[in-house]
């Protein structure tokens, strides 16, 4: 009963952290709830019932987050373009990276960039 509840749940952990591993190894490319199910050997509805048991987001919301927070490092950091950065982190549209960029951290992706010192 109990322990066999447990030790299933240690393999949907398992099963989950090796699924943000994924995730963070990957998140430039195309990536669907139905395939990473399928790579955690579970049921898209388990999967997501699992995942946001352990991270408190569904898996698009955390690869979104995980992009946009690999998007802020790469224009403050590096300072690349902002639809540069887009691409790099795997969205295929600028505006809509942008949108998303605002509404995590309340300001545009172009406000990021250095600013440009002017010659004196």
């Amino acid at each position: 009963g109990v322990l066999r509840a447990l030790v299933e749940q240690q393999g949907h952990f398992a099963r989950i952290g090796a699924a943000l591993a994924h995730l963070r190894e990957h998140y430039t490319e195309p990536l669907s709830v139905e395939a990473l199910a399928a790579r955690a050997n579970m049921s898209v509805s388990t999967f997501h019932e699992h995942f946001k048991r352990c991270t408190d987001m569904a898996p698009m919301q955390y690869l979104k987050r995980l992009r946009l927070l690999k998007a802020q490092q790469m224009l403050i950091g590096e300072g690349l373009g902002v639809a540069q950065t887009a691409h790099r982190v795997g969205y295929q549209s600028t505006s809509q990276f942008s949108r998303e960029y605002k509404r995590q951290f309340d300001r545009s992706p172009g406000d990021e960039l250095p600013y440009q010192s002017l010659p004196v």
